[in-house]
């Protein structure tokens, strides 16, 4: 078991390091210049000199994602409950949030910038990133919701339960695998809206790590732009992992596919 784990941590963190080191190799040894592609080691002084504006850049995107998350999390779970209690409103709703899933998030940027005004680019850029992030919610949950066994509905039926009592202590505790699994994709969803949505608003709207890219890019400074997409990737590895941590410590006492195997 021990060698099983420090394998698992152990191979990524090697290849991270040979990648890195023929990276920093190939830079030098083929003389590329680093308006192209700069070196780990160019990538890591940038960070550390402007470690203060990628960072005040860096809670704005995780501020933005978080709440956007949030909302859309709150609305998907609402309105998949509601899918399931009436396949009448579920017919008549569900295929707008299918068409506003589809849509391209930059084709409707302009007009959410328009209704909210552009002196409120942060919240069109949160409005983008709900819209991203919402679907997965409301899909994993409905469909969670409709796959209870139907000899359990057959059993609350025996017994003369409520619909509230059906909703809660059946559907919504069998749908909870699903649940979990869209806010795992919603989570990185979010962040991903968050970070085109705010190239999409345009350059300058905000002051998120997707403005720094855009800023660096216009002044040649590729490795501040690597510096930001760097913190961007542990921000999304942190969103995954700490949901991944919440996925198991919610089900790992009753559900297969986070108990251990013998």
């Amino acid at each position: 078991m021990k060698l099983e784990r420090i394998a698992s941590l152990g191979l990524p963190a090697l290849v991270a390091l040979l990648v890195l080191g023929a990276w920093e190799w190939a830079v030098a040894a083929f003389d590329i210049s680093k308006f192209i592609l700069p070196a780990p080691s160019a990538i890591a002084v940038a960070l550390h000199d402007n470690a203060g504006s990628l960072a005040a850049s860096a809670w704005v995107t995780l501020r933005i994602t978080l709440q956007a998350f949030a909302i859309a999390l709150g609305l998907g779970l609402a309105l998949a409950i509601l899918f399931s209690q009436s396949r009448t409103i579920e017919r008549a709703l569900y295929p707008y949030a299918i068409t506003l899933q589809v849509t391209p998030i930059v084709a409707i940027a302009p007009l959410i910038l328009i209704w909210v005004g552009l002196d409120n680019a942060e919240r069109a850029v949160l409005i983008l990133a709900i819209i991203v992030a919402f679907f997965p919610i409301l899909a994993n949950t409905t469909l969670g919701l409709k796959s209870v066994d139907r000899q359990l509905h057959e059993l609350f039926d025996l017994y003369g339960a409520s619909r509230w009592q059906r909703l809660t202590r059946l559907q919504l505790p069998a749908a909870l695998p699903y649940i979990l699994g869209g806010m795992k994709v919603s989570g990185g969803l979010a962040l991903i809206g968050a970070v085109v949505a705010e190239f999409a608003a345009g350059s300058g709207t905000s002051t998120g790590l997707a403005w720094r890219i855009a800023e660096a890019g216009n002044r040649l400074e590729t490795e501040k732009a690597f510096a930001a997409l760097l913190i961007l990737s542990v921000i999304g590895i942190a969103i995954f992992w700490g949901l991944s941590l919440l996925e198991w410590l919610m089900l790992r006492k009753w559900h297969e596919s986070a108990t251990k195997r013998e």
